[in-house]
């Protein structure tokens, strides 16, 4: 059991973790290390659980209520969780992160496909349907299961989002169980959808977005597309572009643009210069040498300047690395708790260790309780747009507002 607390002004948060396989046995060992840290009622608890547990979710919502006595209580499930800055894959897990929040408003909300207003509808309707005004900016914590009785398309709630708020931070993720997943709200065990709450008044909500690949070749402007096929680059069939650069690569580069080639589609206008978060990082399915065409996992419009990336260990590490550091030298506040939604495909993985995205978080940003789960996809921004991601670690990084 590890726990990590950071206690400024304002705001204080914590984080913990218990292994224990009986659900009941580990909140008691959280709710113990919830009061020796926090020292005052948690306003707000986020909680996250393996599927080790699923035999007793039903019982979450009463006995976090009897045992932690949250004023808001909100939770997912995950085939791994993140808790006092630890990433666990492979056993039974409870982490919570418990906020004492003076002056902040912290409000939930539970929508479903069909509560969400058209995406030709005003902001007005948004802020109705979600129960949120714009005023002072809300920042948002996503919990979204997709697989419920009712599909849950996250793309049109994040479009919606970022229309009727768009100074606000969305970050969250996909719940990543492949037997059943749970959300939790309040007194409520949930299915489907995206439960989430918002953060209003004296806190801040940074999101810090690592898609983990490093790019190869140079931009390219997209001269021919159909949909999500790609067919001409720079004027130039989009295949004979792709075969050239393979050719001129060494010969470890090959062998990962076999296996892990992405497209990088940038969301900024034309510069003479991309940096690492100028690009939306997005899969190659597909490359059919006869129609001359590469498939892309979104949809493509002529204009898009593009570049080819590859993802291996090293590119992840150190383009995460570069975020952090540079994120840590432009706040003016120190960050007093985070949350990490991380794909199932990083961790282990990828880098062959546990805990490589906390433990670098903490090695740059000092030791701030950070909690968190392994998604099913993981939602941040890039560029001015909120987008689900996959392969990414999306933070949430908190703070007292400026």
């Amino acid at each position: 059991m590890e726990e990590i607390d950071l206690d400024l002004v304002s705001v204080k948060w914590v984080s913990s973790i218990s292994h224990e396989k009986d659900l009941g046995r580990a909140l008691t060992e959280l709710r113990r290390d919830l009061r020796s840290q926090l020292g005052a009622p948690a306003d707000l608890v986020m909680l996250f659980l393996t599927p080790h547990y699923e035999e007793e979710y039903e019982r979450v919502p009463d006995a976090v209520a009897g045992l932690l006595s949250p004023a808001l209580f909100i939770g997912c499930t995950g085939t791994g969780i993140v808790g006092a800055g630890r990433e666990v894959e492979d056993r039974a897990s409870v982490s919570i992160i418990a906020a004492s929040l003076p002056e902040v408003e912290v409000t939930p909300f539970y929508v479903e496909e069909e509560d969400l207003p058209n995406l030709d509808a005003g902001p007005e309707y948004w802020h109705e349907a979600i129960g949120i005004a714009p005023d002072p900016t809300p920042h948002f914590l996503l919990f979204v299961d997709p697989t419920g009785s009712v599909p849950f398309d996250t793309r049109p709630l994040l479009m919606g989002l970022d229309f009727a708020y768009p100074a606000s931070a969305k970050v969250g993720g996909l719940a990543s169980v492949l037997r059943e997943n749970c959300l939790f709200m309040g007194d409520r065990l949930l299915s489907g959808g995206c439960a989430g709450i918002a953060l209003q008044g004296a806190i801040q909500v940074d999101p810090v977005v690592a898609q983990g690949c490093r790019p190869v070749g140079q931009p390219m402007t997209i001269t021919g597309c159909d949909g999500y096929l790609l067919t001409g680059l720079d004027d130039r069939p989009a295949v004979e572009v792709l075969v050239e650069l393979y050719h001129s690569m060494l010969e470890q580069d090959q062998e990962l643009l076999q296996r892990s080639l992405h497209l990088g589609v940038a969301t900024t206008g034309l510069k003479t210069e991309y940096k690492a978060g100028d690009f939306l990082i997005r899969n190659v399915l597909q490359l059919d040498h006869e129609k001359s065409t590469i498939a892309i996992g979104d949809h493509l419009e002529r204009g898009q300047t593009v570049q080819f990336h590859l993802r291996d260990p090293d590119a992840a590490h150190d383009e995460l690395s570069l975020l952090l550091r540079e994120y840590r030298d432009t706040v003016t506040t120190d960050p007093a708790g985070a949350l990490l939604f991380t794909c199932t495909g990083r961790g282990r993985h990828l880098f062959g260790q546990a805990s490589h995205d906390t433990g670098l978080l903490q090695s740059i940003l000092g030791e701030v309780p950070v909690a968190g789960m392994f998604c099913g996809g993981e939602i941040g921004p890039v560029g001015d747009s909120t987008y689900l991601h996959g392969y990414t670690s999306s933070f949430a990084i908190i703070r007292p507002k400026d």
